[in-house]
């Protein structure tokens, strides 16, 4: 059928007379008719899929932009996370020099030199713990708080005296969030029911 249509429009175009009492234009013209809408149905459909095509290619483009932005804002909010790691050690043992030298300074023997380097060493601590809520770093307080698998490692069990079971009774090893995402459990020792 579309060769019919190919053939009418050469007859026309060549200049053969064709009048419009010539009885062999009358089967070519329905027949065209029926090429053409069958050509249109087709293309209808070409364009159906290829906007169904083009929509889903749109909305993956979109996936992958939004995954890229999102991993792109990670690499900035966590890519100090080794880094504070290695300074939370650092801030442990400052804070255990720091418990040290307030045991060694009695009031009773007032020795200036040491007093000076207590109130260095506390000093030094809280500016790195105002550095490290700074740049999103929090030490985590779980005491009294229910025990969590993903903040929380448990290292030991202590009776519940006054605690409910489950409930973190003690804290070794401080543990740190970095932007909400724990980058060091804490060490803990949850309360259990005592058997006697």
């Amino acid at each position: 059928s579309p060769c019919a249509f190919s053939t009418a429009a050469q007859h026309r175009s060549t200049g053969d007379e064709c009048g419009p009492e010539d009885p062999s234009d009358e089967p070519k013209h329905p027949l065209s008719d029926c090429a053409l809408e069958h050509r249109a149905i087709k293309l209808e459909e070409q364009v159906r899929d290829l906007t169904e095509r083009y929509r889903k290619a749109l909305a993956d483009s979109e996936n992958v932009r939004r995954r890229t932005q999102k991993f792109v804002e990670d690499a900035k909010l966590f890519g100090i996370q080794s880094f504070c790691r290695d300074l939370v050690e650092v801030a442990d043992i400052l804070e255990k020099t720091a418990e040290s030298a307030a045991g060694e300074a009695e009031p009773s023997d007032p020795n200036p030199t040491l007093q000076k380097i207590y109130e260095g060493l506390s000093l030094i601590e809280a500016k790195l713990q105002s550095v490290f809520a700074k740049h999103g770093l929090q030490k985590m307080n779980p005491v009294g708080g229910r025990y969590d698998p993903y903040d929380h490692e448990i290292i030991c069990h202590v009776p519940a005296e006054g605690l409910q079971p489950g409930t973190v009774a003690l804290v070794t090893q401080d543990g740190y969030k970095l932007h909400g995402r724990t980058i060091r459990h804490a060490l803990v020792g949850v309360a259990v029911e005592s058997q006697e």
